[in-house]
Parts: C-alpha cells; sequence; structure tokens
C-alpha cells in the first residue's frame, strides 16, 4: 500500500528556497530524459528501459544535486510515460484505439516538478522531517 502526505512548508524562506531549489532541479532532470528518450526514439526507432536514463544522466549536475532515490524515480518516471506511449502506439497500429497517440512532450521552461522520496530517506526528528539533498 501506497501513501503520500502533504506537509505545509510555513513562513520559512530558507527552507522554502531550498525546496523550490530541488524541485526546479527535478523539472531539469525530467526535461533531459524526455529530450534523451525522444532523440532516441526519433533518429533509431528504440525505445528507453527502466534503467537507462539512469546510466546515461548518473554523472550530470542535475542528478547529482538531487538525493539518488529521487533522482532515479524521477528518470523512471520519465521511462514509464514513454512505455506508456509504446504501448498505445503498438494499439494504435493494431486498430484497438481510434486515435493517434503523440510522443510525451517537453516541460514548459523555468516550472517545477515533483521530488519523490521513499520512507528510508526521511527522518523525524524532533517533531520535524530531515528531507536530504544528496
Amino acid at each position: 500500500m501506497y501513501s503520500c502526505q502533504q506537509v505545509l512548508a510555513g513562513k520559512n524562506p530558507e527552507l522554502i528556497a531550498i525546496l523550490k531549489f530541488l524541485c526546479e532541479q527535478s523539472h531539469k532532470l525530467t526535461n533531459m530524459g524526455i529530450y534523451y528518450a525522444r532523440q532516441l526514439y526519433f533518429k533509431s526507432q528504440k525505445g528507453i528501459g527502466k534503467y537507462d536514463l539512469e546510466k546515461v544522466y548518473k554523472k550530470n549536475n542535475h542528478y547529482k544535486v538531487l538525493h539518488s532515490q529521487a533522482a532515479q524515480q524521477i528518470l523512471r518516471t520519465v521511462a514509464e510515460s514513454f512505455r506508456s506511449y509504446y504501448g498505445l502506439i503498438k494499439a494504435y497500429n493494431e486498430g484497438t484505439i481510434e486515435h493517434r497517440p503523440r510522443i510525451p512532450n517537453y516541460r514548459k521552461k523555468g516550472g517545477m516538478a515533483t521530488v519523490s522520496y521513499p520512507k528510508q530517506a526521511l527522518k523525524l526528528k524532533d517533531n520535524q522531517i530531515r528531507v536530504p539533498r544528496l
């Protein structure tokens, strides 16, 4: 069973700046993953695997800034959206669905994306949650 808990950040400007930075890096990493997957598809008609993006971007600064498990989850989400697209294309070619699906597109410049942390990465100390950055 999966669960999600929303926590309000309050009015601490330092905390808000850090969280905003992490979400911006997530956004940039998402767009980089989409770029690589699109180019691979357009140039060689190959699909992206679940772990391929992690191998490509492991040394990238946007990847390094984030907690490793959070960065992996971001790239796996991109790979999952492309796997879904490949399945829809197959269904379209078989005539199962009526409208041709569109390949996943880039996110708008300057935005923020969700950062997901596994439970083991978060620490509860003095009734506060410690969010890892690296």
